[in-house]
C-alpha cells in the first residue's frame, strides 16, 4: 500500500498562487518599476502644463481676434479722425499708431506711398508686439509633441527588459507571468501619446490662429494707412489753395 494515498486531502503540499495583478491604470503605475514610474510621472506633467498652456492660449487668442476684428470694423466704417479714439487694447493701440503717424504728417522729402507705408509699419509693429505677447508656451507644445512618444517608448522598453528579466528568473513563460509586465510597459506608451497627441494638435492651430489674426490685423492696417494717406493728400491741396 502505497503511505502518500493514505494520508488526508489536507496534509498534501498547497502549490503557490502568484498574486493577482492590477491591471486598472493607477495599479500599473503602483506596480511598474522605478524608472518606468519617473517617466510616467514626467509624461503626466508635460501632459497637465500643455492643457494648461492650451485653456490660456484659446482665451488669449480669443481676445485678440476680437480686438482685431474690431479694429477693422472701424476701418471699414470710416474712422473719424477729429475724435480721441475710445478703443482700449490692442484695437486702440494699433489705431493711436496709425493715426499719431497720421498727425505727424508728410516729411518733405517723402512720397505718398513713403507715407503710407510708414503708417502702416508704425501699426503692423503694434499687432505683432501684441501676438509676441501670446507666443510664449507654444514651444512646450511643440517640444512635447515630438519627444513625449519617444520619452514613454523609452519607458515601454525599460519595462519589457525587467519583464523578460522576470520571466527568465521565474523559468515560467504562462500568460499570467508575462502579461502584467507588458501591460505596464505599454502604459508608460499610452501616457506619451496621451500627452503628445493633444501637443501637436493644439500648437498646429494656434499658429493658424495666430497667422490668421496677423494677416486680418495687416489687412485693416493697409486699409487705414491708404485712408490716412488719401485725407493728408486733401489736407495739403486744401492748404495748398
Amino acid at each position: 500500500m502505497n503511505p502518500d494515498a493514505a494520508l488526508p486531502a489536507a496534509a498534501l503540499p498547497a502549490v503557490p498562487v502568484p498574486p493577482p495583478h492590477d491591471l486598472t491604470m493607477l495599479g500599473l503605475f503602483l506596480q511598474a518599476d522605478i524608472v518606468v514610474k519617473v517617466v510616467m510621472l514626467l509624461l503626466i506633467l508635460a501632459s497637465v502644463a500643455c492643457w494648461a498652456i492650451m485653456v490660456e492660449k484659446t482665451i488669449t487668442l480669443g481676445r485678440l481676434r476680437r480686438q482685431v476684428r474690431s479694429f477693422a470694423r472701424i476701418v471699414h466704417d470710416g474712422l473719424p479722425t477729429g475724435t480721441p479714439v475710445q478703443q482700449d487694447g490692442l484695437a486702440g493701440e494699433t489705431l493711436q499708431a496709425g493715426l499719431r503717424e497720421w498727425r505727424e504728417g508728410r516729411e518733405e522729402d517723402e512720397s505718398r506711398a513713403e507715407f503710407r507705408d510708414r503708417m502702416e509699419r508704425s501699426m503692423r509693429g503694434m499687432l505683432t508686439k501684441a501676438l509676441r505677447r501670446a507666443e510664449p508656451g507654444l514651444p512646450i507644445l511643440a517640444t512635447t509633441g515630438s519627444v513625449a512618444p519617444f520619452v514613454g517608448l523609452f519607458g515601454t522598453v525599460w519595462g519589457i527588459m525587467n519583464s523578460f528579466q522576470g520571466i527568465a528568473a521565474s523559468n515560467d513563460t504562462s500568460l499570467a507571468v508575462v502579461a502584467p509586465g507588458i501591460a505596464e510597459a505599454l502604459f508608460a506608451t499610452a501616457i506619451g501619446l496621451f500627452a503628445a497627441i493633444p501637443a501637436v494638435m493644439a500648437y498646429n492651430r494656434f499658429n493658424v490662429a495666430i497667422a490668421r489674426i496677423r494677416q486680418e490685423g495687416a489687412a485693416a492696417a493697409g486699409d487705414l494707412a491708404a485712408n490716412l494717406s488719401r485725407r493728408a493728400n486733401t489736407r495739403l491741396r486744401a492748404a495748398a489753395e
